[in-house]
């Protein structure tokens, strides 16, 4: 299983994240587990090429 890191917090009674891959693209749920499930879903969506104009996070070795 591939696994990818998130950003997580708490905001009330809502838990809201990004993959760190992604930073752009926030995603939700009411509880930890659902933000999760959310979190696997917009992946599916941002690495299949469904969405248009995705902005990525990468490294760049220089000298």
């Amino acid at each position: 299983m591939e696994k990818k890191k998130y950003i997580f917090w708490q905001d009330e009674n809502m838990w809201i994240g990004y993959l760190v891959e992604f930073p752009d693209y926030l995603t939700q749920g009411e509880t930890l587990d659902e933000l999760k499930e959310n979190l696997k879903d917009i992946y599916k969506d941002l690495t299949n090429d469904s969405l248009p104009n995705v902005c990525r996070v990468a490294e760049l070795g220089v000298a």
